[in-house]
């Protein structure tokens, strides 16, 4: 069956999407002898349809598993969904407009198991569509029981070697989602507010001005804090003040972390308003003035104010400092606040109890055991190196959620003692499982109590998606290193470095050799997309709109490890590179044949050329970066096969000499397989259905993608040179045929071209007069030029 005059791109990935699923083309062979080349792949939220950073950067590391795939290496390349833990919950909460605690718990579990089999299915179609080789028998979810078993496998290990506690003080809390977060879930964003100078009394006489953010926290406040080189207040330290509206006595206290230039010089601290409230309140012995609760409201200490949120808080004690006369005045005032990484909102500093992982202590193997990693691009090395270095508080592995990996534990009531599950009784859930009816466990505690209370919160997501390696291949020190991790650089600081830190904690082994990190696609004018400000753009869209392999074509144009704009021009020019190859196919059809050698000058030129493109397109690829590889194989393509090659060859196809047209149709046989082999990996439809066509047969295989890679050949360096000089030439005398109104294909008399390399260009002045159809081509020595004799 010949290719259709115009190829019907939906009709066509929708075939071959079936055929690679149906026919597992795709599947790891685990008794293969082949070299195994593993990728850790990441697991994309299922809160929401997949967006056009999943389009694009899962396309650009999936471009590289298919290449690995062809040059004969056996790829295990699994694809889970995180569809366990807090963002799962707020698509919930957002979707049926309730909170996780207006139901019962064991309802919400169940709707957001039912929300996820949703969203799976729909995610999985995405990917589908979108022309991914993923090996779906490898498919994990991490809230299957595979999953919850290897993240508390983990914890046990880590609890075993004391690398897991349990801790109660001053910790991050979202008042919105209502858990608490460790230092990766925050991040920074800039607010404009006011900074307030307000007058506290001196405990005898007098007056101290400060100035804060946060006068919703004066009920809160245990101390005043000023520089102590600062000579206009050195008299004050050691006084007392009294806090305005709340009329409680508070230390003025000296520190050299106070800046002297910020408001007045002078600085209340709260417990707790920021971390380094935190850091003086432990430093400094002082009081604790519990005030914010868990729900972001303020508690009976703060008298009338009791019961009111923070902002309503914050405008209330505001008006009433003004009515007091103790509010000087307030300024302007532009910050970066720390905010959750759901919700957006501010976070706080609240008293919990938590359970935590040890990250501070290993901080100096973390380092060394990155700059052992290869870095693509190196520069991202950076945002690790500068994320390790500044972290000062250890992981926080609990969430106060309902819908995650349950924690393996359980707590006596009467003294609060904890005993943990065994390890031949996971998964579990303490919530469903007393330990008086697991027979590893004593039914009594230390203290003598037989009553127990199972753990109610959940683990962090990173708890589980920490250990991909794992539940791909299982909790063994065989499962690591794995050949490549592709990931966003925005979760450098959780994903890589929380996998990081367990696969030194559990085995003493990185957990890959190689992380491929990609960059953000933004909106056409470079902001980021937010559904708030109604720029986001859905990749499935365009699939529809134009295809697959046109889009994929636009992720091939997106650099390694750059922000990105979005452009549509993009996929309409990947949707004409398709045509083009389908016209060439169908141009090489008629013409194919058996592979066979040339005497051609012209024939050594382009298969020299190609073994160029070939090593180019490799050393690109086992690199790990793609763009570079398509573009030079776009280049070669556009610009000398089709714009030369194929004219230059046609009147030895079409002309009479038989050996001559062997040769060219050797050539371009050799040439269009090449081609579509190596333009496989981006757009895998397309080339597919060509392939299908015209080489299965042949080369005895169902699938291009199940076939070998182009090897590049010896170049013939004197080829090079003549075919670059035809180029040159023939370039001339298209112009020459413009400049005089003439078609590119209508046929001249006599023609003289002048050219520096006259000896050169008359070893291949046939070819050039027989492709630009010049009866009599002369060839003369000087600057280039065409004249037309008189």
């Amino acid at each position: 069956m010949a290719l259709t005059p115009k190829p019907d791109f939906k009709s066509i990935e929708a075939k071959w999407q079936k055929f690679w699923l149906d026919n597992r083309i795709y599947k790891f062979n685990p008794k293969s002898k082949k070299k195994v080349f593993s990728i850790d792949t990441p697991p994309p939220y299922i809160s929401g349809n997949p967006h056009m950073g999943h389009g694009v950067s899962y396309t650009g590391f999936e471009f590289i598993a298919r290449y690995k795939r062809m040059k004969g290496l056996n790829v295990f390349f699994p694809i889970g969904f995180d569809d366990n833990g807090h963002p799962t919950e707020r698509y919930v909460e957002k979707k049926y407009n309730i909170r996780s605690t207006d139901i019962p718990r064991q309802k919400f579990i169940e709707l957001c198991r039912q929300e996820t089999e949703i969203l799976e299915k729909t995610a999985k179609e995405s990917f589908v569509k979108l022309g991914h080789s993923y090996d779906w028998d490898l498919f994990y979810s991490t809230i299957s029981d595979k999953a919850i078993k290897t993240a508390q496998l983990s914890f046990l290990d880590l609890y075993k070697k004391k690398l897991a506690y349990r801790t109660e003080g001053p910790g991050l809390w979202c008042v919105e989602c209502q858990t608490a977060l460790s230092q990766a879930d925050i991040e920074d964003e800039e607010r404009e507010t006011k900074l307030n100078f307000i007058d506290f009394g001196l405990e005898n006489s007098g007056v101290i001005q400060i100035a804060t953010t946060r006068p919703e926290l004066l009920p809160a406040c245990v101390g005043i804090f000023v520089h102590p080189d600062d000579a206009g207040y050195k008299k004050f330290v050691g006084k007392n003040a009294v806090v305005p509206l709340f009329h409680h006595v508070v230390p003025i206290i000296a520190d050299k972390k106070v800046d002297p230039n910020f408001g007045t010089g002078a600085v209340m601290i709260c417990t707790f308003g920021d971390k380094t409230d935190v850091e003086w309140w432990r430093t400094h012995g002082l009081a604790l003035r519990i005030v914010l609760e868990k729900n972001g409201r303020l508690g009976h200490d703060a008298h009338e104010f009791a019961g009111m949120t923070i902002k309503e808080a914050r405008e209330k004690i505001t008006e009433k400092l003004k009515e007091t006369e103790h509010l000087a005045k307030q300024e302007a005032l532009k910050q970066n606040v720390g905010v959750c990484w759901r919700c957006h909102k501010p976070v706080e500093i609240i008293i919990t109890k938590q359970w935590a992982v040890k990250a501070v202590t290993a901080k100096k193997e973390l380092l060394e055991a990155g700059q052992k990693l290869n870095w693509v691009p190196q520069y991202h090395s950076k945002r690790f190196e500068d994320w390790v270095k500044n972290l000062n508080t250890d992981w926080v592995i609990s969430r106060q959620r309902h819908y995650g990996v349950p924690i393996p534990v359980w707590y006596c009531k009467a003294c609060d003692s904890e005993v943990v599950a065994d390890v031949s009784e996971l998964p579990v859930d303490p919530n469903a499982k007393s330990p008086l009816n697991m027979k590893s466990k004593s039914s009594k505690c230390k203290c003598g109590s037989a009553e127990w209370r199972p753990d109610a919160d959940v683990f962090d997501t990173w708890m589980t998606s920490s250990l991909t390696p794992q539940i791909s291949c299982g909790f063994s020190k065989d499962s690591v290193p794995f050949d490549l991790r592709p990931q966003g650089y925005e979760i450098i600081r959780t994903w890589a470095f929380y996998t990081l830190l367990k696969s030194l904690y559990h085995f003493k082994k990185l957990p890959w050799k190689n992380i491929m990190v990609n960059g953000m696609v933004l909106d056409p004018k470079g902001k980021a997309m937010h559904k708030s400000k109604g720029n986001v753009i859905d990749p499935m869209e365009h699939v529809e709109k134009y295809g697959s392999d046109a889009f994929r074509y636009f992720a091939s144009t997106v650099n390694i490890g750059e922000d990105a704009p979005f452009q549509e021009k993009e996929i309409v020019h990947g949707q004409k590179l398709l045509i083009k190859l389908w016209n060439v196919a169908r141009f090489a059809e008629p013409h194919l044949s058996k592979a066979g050698k040339s005497t051609n000058i012209i024939d050594k030129w382009i298969l020299s050329r190609l073994s160029e493109i070939i090593k180019i397109y490799e050393k690109n690829f086992d690199n790990y970066d793609a763009v570079p590889a398509r573009r030079e194989l776009e280049q070669f393509f556009w610009h000398e096969l089709c714009d030369f090659y194929l004219e230059m060859i046609k009147p030895r196809i079409y002309g009479s000499d038989e050996k001559a047209k062997a040769e060219a149709r050797a050539t371009l046989t050799a040439c269009l397989l090449a081609i579509l082999k190596l333009f496989a990996p981006f757009i895998p439809h397309i080339t597919e259905e060509i392939y299908s066509e015209l080489f299965s047969k042949v080369e005895g295989e169902k699938s291009i993608h199940l076939s070998q890679l182009p090897l590049s050949a010896i170049v013939d360096k004197r080829a090079l040179e003549l075919g670059a000089l035809a180029m040159e030439a023939i370039s001339e005398i298209r112009k020459w045929k413009a400049d005089s109104r003439l078609s590119l294909g209508a046929e001249v008399e006599k023609l003289v071209l002048y050219h520096p390399n006259s000896n050169k260009i008359e070893k291949i002045k046939t070819e050039i007069a027989a492709t630009m159809r010049v009866k009599n081509l002369e060839i003369k020595q000087g600057n280039l030029k065409v004249m037309q004799p008189a």
